[in-house]
């Protein structure tokens, strides 16, 4: 459609036109538009609007007055659209919504053709205006039209032009069109410097999705919850839509969708990899922003939400009038079935709605002086996300919003956990995080959430924002220290040994107090945001240019190394070496003590081709190839991925629930972990601080720090793990008795084939084995001819 210039529309909440700019300063204000004197704040008016000699009519097309229906009081509780059976046994839906500053509310109701209904909501009970509508059945779509003081010099931008997006809406349909309807404000107007005070009366309903009634009748009895302990769990971090897009056995229709998450083909790679848990990119319903759009990219991963309630429509193979929820919910049972668990990654902390100059699609209409963090001057945002503003989660109908959604997708939607994104800007109080903030202290509380798997992202872009190792007890953590140290280690950039002890041992030092365990630390080489494993060992530097933004975006401490040539690479050394790099950082990962984090195609080679910011690549730069398993390098890297997570569950000692001490538990026992140089005898406390490429971790089966469930010790065999990142290979000395009379050798990534041990005899203890440069070895050791322990 062509743009038009209209900014009035008369019959809409408070009847009169409007004046297109603030009223000069002592003439009083307009009907409803009011100047401010300005601050020293961070907006962008720095004094009142310039003086106009009278305010300017509002003009624009009139629109036929909409038809209403009957409303009945209805309930405030609970919040969103509810189908029931009202008072006369008539079928109906009950709308609540809490809008504190609102002076009026109508829920509009759409049919397929786009006729608008409105129905008012007069009932007002504790800010929340409620009606039960009679005939209003699952499948309908809806919006909101909230009517209140447009006033944003305080914050207050309300709009009943409008159409709002409920924040409790279950099911979502459509996207937002970039047009300037969709902006409360005048988009277009010609002072750029003071387009968000001039109230924008052009009707966004045709170019914004609206909700959908859905009929939530599940009861979950045939489900049952895997309920995997922490110290068991392997994570794999994987998005529902490029994890399936390009599956060979998954049927065309079902690509990229919930369904075909939930297909056998899906459901068996997860199962022979013998992951425990699938953490979900976002899946609550997203938008698309407006600098992508007008590149002609999406958002791929979802980090803008704009419903908390509802799964993404996009990815549903059965539609998006509601059946987006039962598509869900099969697909959790269906993996659940399988052994695994589901977390979803959630974005709370901000909405799609971003700065002062974005569109109006929910919460901004409904309060946006509660539900977000305004800036010193009320027309902006505090932004701690780096995305345009951050929720108000000191608010309680805020964090009431966010409870109530987590309570929904654990209670009617089946899943097991959540990891939060930039969760310290969850645990702000006024300005600064604060461990003691509302946000943690409900979660702590509250007889569902404190039940479930919370990851934390524990920083966010604000200052004081990085947290790392001080989320309650309760929570585990992201922990890029164990990142930056793994990589730094193979890259040969090393630090004092301690460091990387640290990290292969459970990261005590930012864990080991007010009860917790070594699961607290969820160790990741790669995730969504950054190169993929293989990429962190073929490029030097990120290729970003795809993404339209000059390379200003995506980090450039990538701490990676492109062992000799930038990108793909006709030398097979090169290729030889990156493969083996990549088993070398595959295997860190996967036997060092926490909770190991997988991202989905690193174990079959996935390459973005050096893009370490695909969030807008929507295509096969981010989507899984599963034509790497025909490859035969890559292929073995998914057995070996395979082989040591088996490793892995068979053995408790190398999943300890309790931290090490580096103490015997008994007296004839050895300590429960030491440290060995290549010489074959424990490191000295000089050794400990000093700079080494090589590392011997010894894991005594016999004094593992934990009991089973009946209170018995837990056994097992003992291990000594070396890892060497030296260019050039060391003989490595096998630590004598008590340590082990022999070794087994279980893991050696310098060999290619890794579907099985290696075939070699066990060394006798003394023996001065060759470690080939870059590569890690795992023995059993064996103690008087019988398995340690």
């Amino acid at each position: 459609m062509s743009e038009t210039r209209e900014f009035g529309v008369s019959g809409w909440a408070h009847g009169s036109p409007l004046p297109t700019a603030a009223p000069a300063a002592g003439t009083g204000p307009g009907p409803d538009l009011e100047a401010r004197p300005q601050g020293s704040g961070t907006g962008t008016l720095a004094a009142p609007p310039p003086p106009r000699a009278a305010p300017a009519p509002a003009i624009g097309r009139q629109r036929p007055a909409p038809r209403t229906a009957d409303v009945w009081p209805g309930s405030p509780q609970p919040l969103g659209a509810r189908f029931h059976t009202g008072p006369d046994g008539r079928a109906g839906t009950n709308f609540a919504l809490w809008a504190g500053g609102a002076e009026s509310v109508e829920v509009c109701l759409f049919a397929p053709d786009g006729t608008e209904t409105r129905a008012p909501l007069t009932e007002l009970t504790h800010e929340v205006w409620h009606g039960f509508v009679p005939g209003v059945l699952p499948g309908q779509r809806y919006g909101y039209r909230v009517g209140g003081r447009w006033d944003p010099w305080t914050g207050g931008r309300w709009n009943p032009a409008k159409l709002l997006l409920d924040p409790y809406a279950r099911a979502v349909d459509g996207d937002f069109v970039l047009v300037p309807e969709v902006y409360g404000h005048a988009r277009d107007w010609p002072e750029a410097s003071v387009a968000d005070t001039v109230r924008d009366d052009r009707d966004s309903a045709p170019f914004v999705p609206k909700g959908v009634v859905v009929d939530d009748d599940d009861d979950w009895e045939d489900d049952r919850r895997p309920k995997t302990p922490w110290s068991d769990t392997v994570i794999y971090e994987l998005h529902v839509r490029g994890f399936t897009r390009r599956h060979p056995d998954i049927p065309p229709e079902l690509r990229g969708t919930y369904a075909g998450l939930a297909h056998p083909a899906a459901i068996a790679h997860l199962t022979g990899l013998g992951v425990t848990a699938v953490e979900l990119l976002p899946v609550h319903q997203f938008a698309h922003e407006e600098h992508l759009e007008r590149r002609g990219l999406r958002n791929y991963w979802g980090y803008n939400s704009i419903g908390y309630f509802a799964p993404h429509a996009a990815y549903s193979a059965s539609g998006c009038g509601g059946q987006q929820v039962g598509e869900f919910k099969r697909m959790v049972r269906a993996l659940h079935a399988a052994g695994i668990e589901v977390i979803l990654d959630v974005v709370y902390n901000h909405t799609a709605e971003g700065a002062q100059g974005g569109p109006t699609l929910s919460l901004r209409g409904i309060d946006n002086r509660t539900y977000y963090r305004l800036g010193e001057d009320p027309r902006g945002y505090a932004d701690y996300t780096g995305c345009g503003n951050t929720l108000a989660v000191t608010q309680p109908h805020v964090l009431r919003l966010i409870t109530d959604s987590l309570r929904y997708w654990v209670t009617e939607m089946g899943v097991d956990g959540f990891r939060f994104d930039l969760a310290a800007a969850l645990a702000r109080s006024m300005h600064d995080v604060d461990m003691l903030s509302p946000f943690l202290a409900v979660i702590a509380q509250d007889p569902v959430l404190r039940r479930v798997k919370l990851i934390a992202e524990p920083w966010d872009v604000g200052s004081g924002g990085y947290q790392v190792g001080a989320f309650p007890p309760l929570w585990t953590e992201w922990n890029d220290r164990f990142r930056d140290t793994v990589r730094d280690f193979w890259r040969g950039a090393t630090s004092d040994v301690r460091d990387l002890g640290y990290r292969l041992s459970g990261s005590s030092d930012l864990y080991d107090w007010g009860g917790r365990r070594p699961y607290a630390s969820v160790n990741f080489v790669t995730a969504h945001d950054g190169f993929t494993l293989r990429d962190l060992v073929s490029h030097q530097r990120k290729h970003n240019e795809a993404n339209g933004e000059d390379g200003r975006d995506g980090t450039d401490d990538n701490r990676s190394w492109n062992c000799g040539a930038e990108g793909p690479s006709d030398d097979p050394a090169v290729e030889a070496l990156r493969r083996r790099q990549v088993r070398n950082l595959l295997s860190t990962l996967l036997l060092s003590t926490g909770v190991p984090m997988l991202v989905a195609g690193d174990e079959m080679g996935r390459t973005q081709g050096g893009n370490n910011n695909a969030y807008c690549q929507d295509n096969e730069t981010s989507w899984v190839d599963w034509s790497l398993l025909a490859e035969p390098g890559w292929a073995a890297l998914r057995d070996l991925a395979a082989r040591l997570i088996a490793l892995r569950r068979a053995h408790p000692v190398l999943r300890s629930g309790g931290f090490f001490s580096g103490l015997a538990t008994a007296p004839e026992g050895l300590r429960d972990v030491a440290w060995f140089g290549a010489q074959g005898r424990e490191l000295t406390d000089e050794e400990w601080f000093a700079r080494s490429a090589t590392l011997g971790m010894y894991l005594s089966g016999a004094d593992i720090p934990h009991r089973d469930a009946r209170g018995e010790p837990v056994v097992d065999d003992s291990f000594l793990l070396i890892v060497h990142a030296h260019h050039r290979p060391v003989a490595f000395t096998l630590p004598g008795m008590p340590w082990g009379s022999s070794y087994e050798l279980l893991l050696d990534t310098a060999a290619e084939e890794q579907s099985a041990p290696p075939r070699v005899p066990p060394a006798a203890a003394g023996t001065a084995v060759r470690v080939a440069a870059r590569s890690v070895r795992l023995y059993r050791a064996v103690r008087e001819g019988v398995a340690a322990g």
